[in-house]
C-alpha cells in the first residue's frame, strides 16, 4: 500500500508540474483567438505602422484590411490583394506585377498573416514581458513546427485592454527579421471591392507584367 501510495503521489506531482505549461499553451491560444476575433469583428480596418528590418531599413506604412483582402502601402510601393490576385505597383520602374501568391508569399508581405497561421503549424506559448513599456500587453510566441516554413518565429505583443496587437516581431527562414510597431488602429472602415484591386486608369503610364 505504501508503494502504491508513493506512485500515486509521484504521478500527481508530475501532473501538477505539467499544468503550468498546458495552461500557458491554452492561454496563448485563447489570447490569439480573442485578438483575431477583435480584428475580424472590427470590419474594415486601417492600420498605420512602422517597420524596421535586420538590414537597417526603416519605413512607415499603411495597410487596409477586410477579411482576407488587403491594400498595403509602404516605401512608395502599393500592393493590392483581393483574396486571389495580387498587384504590386513599383513607382521606380512604373511597373505593376500581377501574381497569384502562395500562402507563404503572403506571410512575408502582410503583417497580419498570423491571423490565418496560428491555428496550424505553430507552437504557441506565453512569454515574459521584460520591457516596462509593454507591461499592459500579453507576449505570445509562435514557433514554426516545420523548419522549412518561411516565418520561423512570430512574437506578438497584444494589448490586455482591447486585444489588439501593439508590436509584431518576425524571424524568417534564413535569418532575416522584421519588427513592426502598430502606430494606430481604426476599425469600422467602409471599403469596396475596388479598394483591393489595381485600377489601370489611375496609373496610365504603368506597364503591367503578368507573372501568373
Amino acid at each position: 500500500m505504501k508503494k502504491v501510495g508513493c506512485w500515486m503521489w509521484l504521478c500527481l506531482l508530475l501532473w501538477v508540474s505539467c499544468m503550468p505549461l498546458w495552461a500557458q499553451q491554452e492561454s496563448a491560444r485563447e489570447i490569439l483567438d480573442r485578438t483575431a476575433e477583435a480584428i475580424r469583428s472590427a470590419g474594415g480596418v486601417k492600420v498605420l505602422f512602422t517597420v524596421q528590418t535586420s538590414d537597417g531599413d526603416r519605413q512607415t506604412g499603411c495597410i487596409r484590411l477586410q477579411g482576407d483582402r488587403f491594400r498595403l502601402e509602404a516605401g512608395g510601393i502599393i500592393t493590392w490583394f483581393d483574396g486571389h490576385t495580387q498587384w504590386t505597383y513599383l513607382p521606380s520602374s512604373e511597373e505593376v506585377n500581377v501574381s497569384e501568391p502562395s500562402p507563404e508569399e503572403l506571410q512575408t508581405l502582410n503583417p497580419y498573416a498570423w491571423l490565418s497561421l496560428y491555428n496550424k503549424g505553430y507552437k504557441l506559448k506565453l512569454g515574459k514581458v521584460d520591457n516596462p513599456a509593454f507591461s499592459g500587453c500579453h507576449k505570445v510566441v509562435l514557433t514554426a513546427e516545420d523548419r522549412q516554413q518561411e516565418l520561423q518565429c512570430i512574437i506578438l505583443y497584444v494589448s490586455k485592454e482591447n486585444g489588439r496587437p501593439a508590436r509584431i516581431s518576425m524571424a524568417q527562414r534564413g535569418g532575416g527579421t522584421a519588427l513592426i510597431v502598430i502606430d494606430s488602429f481604426e476599425g469600422g472602415q467602409t471599403y469596396t471591392e475596388g479598394d483591393f484591386r489595381f485600377e489601370p486608369k489611375e496609373y496610365p503610364m504603368a506597364e503591367v507584367v503578368d507573372l501568373r
